[in-house]
């Protein structure tokens, strides 16, 4: 990186990276800086290196998050292979950092006889994504099972709080902008392995029959409202399949939008902007968005 030493660091940095590569949508522009820590002493040297004026950002499995084609300018920290250490901490405890998929955390656990995290399994992301937003599926939330979180801040100082120490809502935690998620340990139940895999089964075989598990896409884009599904809405607003270029509603799940060849990311974000726009002239709703939109390009 220019101007920053990195003797001594031992993740990897490349430069002008296509995020492409790293988001589960397969298009967006490329970010200025790529880096996958070490581990999180790595992760904490490398970020009091970075310039404080360096917008920083951060990539799990990608399944979340939407590069716009102008490209990122700044640094995208890839926890996936980097942050990856799952271990069982106690007789009813896992700790998990944040690279590690939420569903290989809840196949992890039911081997080791703990029930909890079955729910994981449909949730696309890592854990550092998944404590960040509160994801949840099938009737359960991540914070739910979460016992502390441990965070790093922009100068690369780590902090350990309590769950009672973090408010957390529907696909809302509150913490400082300029602090992420390194690792949770979660408090789960005894049970037998075989009850934990039979669940996982259920859901999985749940997800595949609702969901478009087999294409492109990024999960849920919108936010449920209160008291309803941002699916129905979408659907019942006529745009179950509906297209914008490569970009489609998924014919499945219309709350997925799938690249179905070589989609643009503006080519999503403004199926995003009409999916919008759509469902307030019909139902007089605003839906919010899940998925998070960095870098250069219209905005919605």
């Amino acid at each position: 990186m220019d101007g920053i030493s990195m003797a001594g660091l031992t993740g990897e940095l490349r430069k002008d990276e296509p995020m492409s590569r790293h988001t589960s949508w397969r298009t967006g522009g490329t970010v200025r800086w790529h880096y996958t820590p070490d581990g999180v002493s790595d992760l904490g040297e490398f970020l009091r290196r970075v310039p404080q004026e360096t917008e920083v950002s951060w990539c799990g499995l990608g399944s979340n998050m939407l590069v716009r084609d102008g490209g990122f300018d700044g640094v995208i920290i890839s926890t996936h292979k980097g942050l990856k250490k799952l271990r069982q901490t106690g007789s009813r405890s896992i700790y998990a950092e944040a690279g590690v998929p939420g569903a290989k955390l809840a196949k992890f656990a039911a081997k080791n006889a703990l029930c909890g995290t079955e729910f994981m399994v449909g949730i696309p992301g890592t854990i550092g994504g998944a404590l960040a937003m509160n994801a949840g599926c099938f009737g359960s939330e991540t914070w739910q099972v979460v016992h502390h979180a441990d965070t790093i801040s922009r100068q690369g100082e780590t902090v350990r709080r309590s769950a009672d120490q973090v408010s957390w809502g529907y696909r809302s935690v509150e913490i400082e902008d300029s602090e992420w998620f390194v690792g949770a340990e979660f408090e789960l139940s005894p049970c037998q392995t075989d009850d934990g895999r039979k669940k996982i089964r259920q859901f999985l075989k749940q997800r595949a029959a609702t969901q478009p598990v087999q294409t492109a896409n990024a999960g849920s884009v919108f936010r449920n409202p209160k008291e309803d599904f941002a699916a129905r809405l979408i659907e019942t607003a006529g745009l179950k399949g509906y297209t914008n270029g490569a970009a489609r509603v998924s014919p499945v799940h219309a709350n997925f939008i799938e690249n179905t060849g070589h989609a643009s990311a503006n080519d999503i974000e403004s199926l995003i902007a009409y999916i919008k726009n759509r469902v307030h002239e019909v139902h007089g709703i605003q839906l919010e968005l899940e998925v998070r939109i960095i870098g250069k390009g219209a905005s919605l």
